[in-house]
């Protein structure tokens, strides 16, 4: 073997790229440390409070029917495409099923494979009433007896995934009355939620953990005073943060005194007439939550409160589409992604966005209801408009669904997807009549 003898010129040369390989190696190491020490020093209602901690609700099924469970591998690819999207919880509803644990297992192993992927989990409870889901007339008075597997099963992956499992909620939707098929009283979520309490005080749930409930902004005391009552006060004290729903599309039909078109903006082009619209929709979501502040702040000042469930669907057969409000569509549902993404963001409120993907099982018999279509991605994992921005980044570069990569929905062609998105209705303003 010759040695080649470096010049003076060239070894400082060497010198000076082994010293900077060994800085760029320094820093790199640094920033991954301090990041970890910064993520292990925030508590949990620090998170949701970060603006960098996007969150959202998942559901990983791909088929007509939940039977068809998603394997881990599925959900791997899930979680690395909502991780690219900055997308740090994700919100899960039942642990009956094997969902869930599926979820846990599979960022448990992304997270052994990359010690810096980051991911953490609102693991849901499902409550019923008695009967709940059967041919039997449900019995709201009286809790299931499955909800008592439903916790148990809970606080066992919240000890197995100390971790991942930040958050708890107790039922989801469980409280408001419009659920007829198997909603309970207050008393049944508190009775929950000061079990697990007691746990994490005897040091039985890790002691870092969030218990809530995922409700209904009513069921928080938002709406009418039939839901205020003693249990509800005591709930609001017991919770370590309020956990809200609000869905200004829903009410595009049931309540749509917000929606629609003013006379004054007539003249406006599509465009503007439909941001219009959807600023107002933002307002009414605005509304909702102030007025559950308002209320719990009476009760428990300034407790923290979070939104658990806003969405927009971007296709509807039903009420919400061309034979009804004209309310859904991609364009329309990116702009309430976007107005809510902005408002939470500066007040430091977590939003759990529903949903991440299309769960077509929602509405089996009816591909084009509006429960399918919920998802910032297809159910192939095509980015809808919301994503476009995205696409256009490379955020999402040989990430896909099943075997296929991201692509954009209508080709990438915003004129073709505008031609697919209707106006709503002017508002008609009624004549005061003449006495």
């Amino acid at each position: 073997m010759i040695r080649k003898h470096l010049t003076r010129p060239e070894f400082i040369l060497k010198f000076l790229r082994v010293g900077v390989l060994f800085m760029i190696a320094f820093v790199f190491e640094n920033c991954t440390t301090k990041s970890s020490m910064e993520r292990a020093n925030m508590t949990t209602l620090e998170m949701l409070s970060n603006p960098s901690y996007l969150a959202i609700s998942y559901g990983g099924y791909r088929n007509t029917t939940r039977d068809i469970q998603p394997s881990v591998q599925d959900i791997k690819e899930d979680m690395k495409l909502l991780a690219a999207m900055g997308i740090k919880f994700v919100r899960t509803y039942n642990v009956k099923l094997l969902h869930a644990s599926t979820v846990l297992k599979a960022i448990h192993e992304l997270k052994l494979d990359d010690p810096n992927f980051e991911m953490y989990v609102m693991l849901g409870v499902w409550i019923d009433c008695k009967n709940a889901w059967t041919d039997l007339a449900p019995d709201h008075e009286v809790e299931s007896p499955e909800n008592q597997y439903e916790i148990e099963r809970a606080i066992q992956l919240a000890n197995q995934y100390p971790d991942i499992v930040k958050i708890i909620a107790v039922g989801n939707e469980a409280m408001v009355k419009w659920a007829e098929a198997y909603y309970v009283p207050s008393s049944v979520i508190l009775k929950w939620v000061k079990h697990l309490q007691s746990l994490k005080s005897n040091g039985k749930l890790p002691s870092d953990i969030l218990i809530t409930s995922s409700d209904n902004f009513a069921s928080w005391g938002g709406g009418t005073s039939d839901y205020h009552n003693r249990d509800l006060e005591e709930l609001i004290q017991s919770v370590d943060y309020i956990s809200m729903h609000t869905y200004p599309m829903h009410d595009t039909h049931y309540n749509p005194d917000f929606w629609g078109i003013l006379p004054e903006e007539n003249n406006l082009s599509k465009e503007q007439k439909i941001n219009a619209a959807m600023h107002r929709a933002t307002e009414y979501a605005k509304m909702q939550f102030k007025a559950v502040k308002k209320y719990a702040d009476n009760i428990k000042k300034d407790i923290p409160i979070h939104i658990g469930e806003t969405g927009w669907a971007s296709a509807s057969d039903g009420f919400y589409g061309s034979e009804g409000s004209y309310a859904c569509d991609e364009y329309k549902q990116s702009l309430y992604y976007q107005n809510i993404l902005d408002w939470t963001k500066k007040e430091g409120i977590a939003c759990f966005f529903f949903e991440a993907f299309d769960e077509v099982w929602k509405d089996a018999g009816n591909p084009n209801g509006s429960e399918n279509h919920f998802g910032l991605f297809t159910v192939d994992g095509k980015a809808k408009y919301v994503l476009w921005n995205l696409v256009d980044e490379s955020i999402f570069q040989n990430l896909g669904r099943d075997g296929k990569l991201v692509e954009k929905t209508y080709d990438g062609n915003f004129d073709k997807l505008m031609n697919s998105v209707q106006v709503p209705k002017s508002i008609i303003q009624e004549k005061v009549p003449v006495e």
